[in-house]
């Protein structure tokens, strides 16, 4: 059984990595750099904003991605928002902001 990509609003098809760690690779430096900026921020902000590829499980990989983020020190929660993801309609979702161990990278 094969998994239909939805296209996104603009109509592209959004491309999807084959394994996790290959993706994680692509990503990460982006959620690195939002959380070195201090301001507050949304996982689906910084994939939008980046125009970031889906993970192989997109139901389980960006939650993950998260995790680890705050996991290793470099995000901490912040609250909640509503999200700005089309397919939400405005459910909540947790905010993060980057903390001084991010800064710390972005500087080195």
């Amino acid at each position: 059984m094969t998994a239909t990509v939805q296209p996104t609003l603009d109509g592209t098809v959004p491309t999807q990595s084959a394994d996790y760690e290959t993706w994680l690779a692509v990503v990460w430096p982006h959620f690195i750099a939002a959380a070195a900026s201090g301001r507050t921020f949304t996982c689906y902000s910084i994939a939008d904003t980046n125009r970031l590829p889906d993970p192989p499980n997109p139901q389980a990989h960006w939650g993950r991605l998260m995790h680890q983020l705050r996991d290793e020190g470099y995000i901490r929660p912040a609250g909640w928002a509503c999200s700005d993801r089309p397919t939400t309609r405005h459910s909540g979702v947790r905010t993060w902001k980057g903390t001084a161990a991010a800064r710390r990278e972005a500087a080195a």
